[in-house]
């Protein structure tokens, strides 16, 4: 018997439907999802092909040997698009082919395909009772990062994993941010900055209501299609409306996101909320730098005590050219680190959502939008009520986490 790793096909369809039952109780992949993950791009589907050679005597020669197949094992990986971050979606092994090392096999060659594909970190979850996947995790340089409550469907936690698969040093700075989903297609500005401010603030409580409520109070009115979009002022105004004090770095000092929309009337419109904007910040004294905001800047503000809020564009995580806010969350030797509020189909899960490594290199090129390459952020700092608040409920902020 020996085992061969090798990418999984059409073909072995029912044998990994049939292995996913012998595996699982619950959580169950089903044909359908197999099926589309055997063809989809952004994966890495990886089967343990067992080869027994049967019929073998001693007077028969070993070509005349009829091989026997079977899977006995599967890993599948999905990547994120646009970001240097790959995911263990699912892992299993036949139950009478468990303890032969199947499963480090997996890993191996799962982590390699990652690497190969660009990725630097590899995550995974984890149920807080499987002991035996959590020492083979362990063993193999994997870091518990965090813990997710209620992840499956017999409601038992996951504790989170990561792994650098590319380089093995440095650390992994990150501030305690809630995560939050957006609940419109255009709060995305309001989402990011409601983590943000609960981050530095655990008194600050997000709701829908108040969601609704910022972007009322920085919407650009129109954007490129549907309702508009929010202003990095219109941002900074609400959080400082709030008691955070804030700072606003933008590249270009005219109109911003006029060029999205063709009607003359539509871009009157986002002309005169730009001034207004720009006019009560003046009121309110709020700094902006009209200049590139760096990432060394970010990082700066972010071990100050501040929270970034950056502007990205879609493209290279969807191919869309779509103005879109995310908050920072951590950096490290190679990424900066975001919360994307909007969950895409194509991730699967929340949880691909939160400490989105986007490496340093890559930045540059997400973190402008359309021809004019706007670059913005805004810098929330907590203000004199958070910080009292946050001496009274003991919070630590940033911690370090080996890796």
């Amino acid at each position: 018997m020996s085992i061969v790793i090798r990418p999984a096909l059409l073909a072995d369809l029912n044998q990994l439907v049939a292995l996913e039952e012998s595996c699982f109780d619950t959580d169950q992949l089903s044909r359908r999802s197999f099926k589309h993950w055997i063809t989809a791009e952004h994966r890495a589907l990886l089967v343990a092909e067992q080869i027994n050679e049967i019929g073998r005597t001693g007077s028969l020669p070993v070509a005349t040997l009829a091989p026997s197949l079977a899977v006995v094992g599967y890993i599948l990986i999905i990547y994120h698009p646009g970001t240097r971050l790959a995911r263990v979606y699912s892992l299993g092994v036949a139950p009478q082919h468990r303890g032969k090392g199947i499963a480090k096999l997996l890993m191996a060659a799962g982590e390699q395909a990652a690497s190969d594909a660009g990725r630097l970190y590899l995550r995974l979850e984890v149920s807080v009772d499987n002991t035996s996947a959590i020492k083979l995790y362990e063993w193999l340089g994997y870091q518990k990062f965090g813990i997710y409550r209620d992840y499956y469907e017999d409601h038992k936690d996951a504790l989170r994993y990561q792994k650098l698969i590319r380089r093995y040093h440095g650390n992994f700075q990150h501030r305690s941010v809630h995560w939050l989903r957006q609940t419109t297609p255009f709060t995305c500005g309001p989402a990011s900055l409601m983590m943000a401010m609960h981050g530095l603030n655990r008194a600050y409580q997000p709701s829908q209501q108040e969601e609704l409520s910022l972007w009322r109070e920085a919407t650009t009115i129109f954007m490129t299609s549907g309702p508009g979009g929010c202003h990095p002022i219109g941002l900074a105004l609400a959080a400082k409306r709030r008691q955070f004090e804030v700072e606003v770095w933008v590249n270009q000092a005219g109109a911003l996101f006029v060029d999205g929309v063709r009607s003359e009337e539509k871009k009157r419109v986002i002309e005169l909320a730009d001034n207004c904007f720009k006019l009560e910040a003046q009121q309110q004294d709020i700094k902006i730098h009209y200049a590139n905001i760096s990432q060394g800047d970010l990082i700066s503000a972010f071990k100050a005590g501040a929270i970034p809020l950056i502007l990205i564009s879609t493209f290279q995580m969807d191919r869309k050219k779509v103005p879109h806010w995310v908050v920072m969350s951590g950096f490290d030797d190679d990424c900066l680190y975001v919360h994307d509020p909007d969950p895409e189909e194509i991730r699967q899960s929340e949880l691909d959502c939160q400490f989105i490594p986007i490496a340093f290199e890559d930045f540059g090129r997400m973190s402008t939008f359309g021809k004019n390459r706007l670059r913005t952020a805004v810098i929330i700092w907590p203000g004199p009520d958070s910080i009292r608040q946050s001496e009274r409920i003991g919070e630590g902020g940033m911690r370090d986490v080996k890796k």
